[in-house]
């Protein structure tokens, strides 16, 4: 069956519980007045309660319903939070230059709200030293706790050990973080590039003072003659 809404001549119905365009209660009409509305009005006559008795329908314009349904539709999946379970991988070995990049992200992970999920693998030997995954899950759940908790405890699993960590916040929350520190961000490179530089604000030279019109030459003295 569609899920659409029967419209104008597929209503089937003798009579109808009308509501206008603003949302006015017109009350119970006959089929055939509805639609003498509707063409009245230029609207669309739409089913919006099929199993009431009698249905009730109301006047719109159909194709602009459907449109903003859709937009609302695709603003909520757009603002929806799916939390998402990221995995990390690691060696019970691992030296400290790798051990701090995979740590960092798992920081990034949980600041985005999402779930890790640490595996330590062993190979050979380490299998028998599980204390070292163990060890090495520990001290990075302590590293991150101020983001994260232990939402899996550390477990066994064939030759890998396994712990989840999850995010103090929720996925929603830090979607709300990422969008205001990155309006922030533009708000401040708007501000930067409108602010008026030092050669803008400097004042204008004063006009310069008009010099004397001439200079009045001292007549030369002659030398007497002895």
């Amino acid at each position: 069956m569609s899920a659409e809404p029967r419209i104008n001549d597929r209503i089937r119905v003798p009579e109808v519980r009308l509501v206008g365009p603003s949302g006015e209660q017109v009350g119970i009409v006959p089929l055939a007045k509805a639609l003498e509305l509707a063409q009245e009005y230029d609207l669309d006559l739409v089913e919006v309660a099929a199993t009431a008795r009698p249905p009730v329908c109301k006047l719109m314009d159909y194709g602009k319903f459907k449109y903003e349904s859709a937009m609302k539709a695709r603003e909520a999946r757009k603002n929806q939070a799916h939390t998402v379970i990221k995995e990390m991988k690691l060696r019970p070995k691992i030296d400290p230059h790798d051990y701090d990049t995979k740590k960092g992200h798992v920081v990034r992970f949980l600041k985005q709200g999402d779930k890790v999920k640490i595996t330590i693998m062993f190979r050979g030997r380490e299998q028998s030293r599980p204390e070292l995954g163990f060890r090495l899950l520990q001290r990075l759940a302590s590293d991150v706790e101020d983001l994260g908790f232990i939402e899996s405890n550390p477990k066994q699993d064939g030759r890998n050990m396994i712990m989840v960590l999850g995010p103090h916040k929720k996925k929603t929350e830090a979607m709300a973080e990422a969008r205001e520190a990155q309006a922030a961000r533009k708000a401040e490179r708007q501000g930067t590039t409108d602010a008026p530089s030092e050669g803008d604000t400097a004042e204008a030279p004063a006009e310069a003072v008009e010099a004397p019109a001439e200079a009045v030459e001292a007549p030369a003295e002659t030398p007497s003659e002895a």
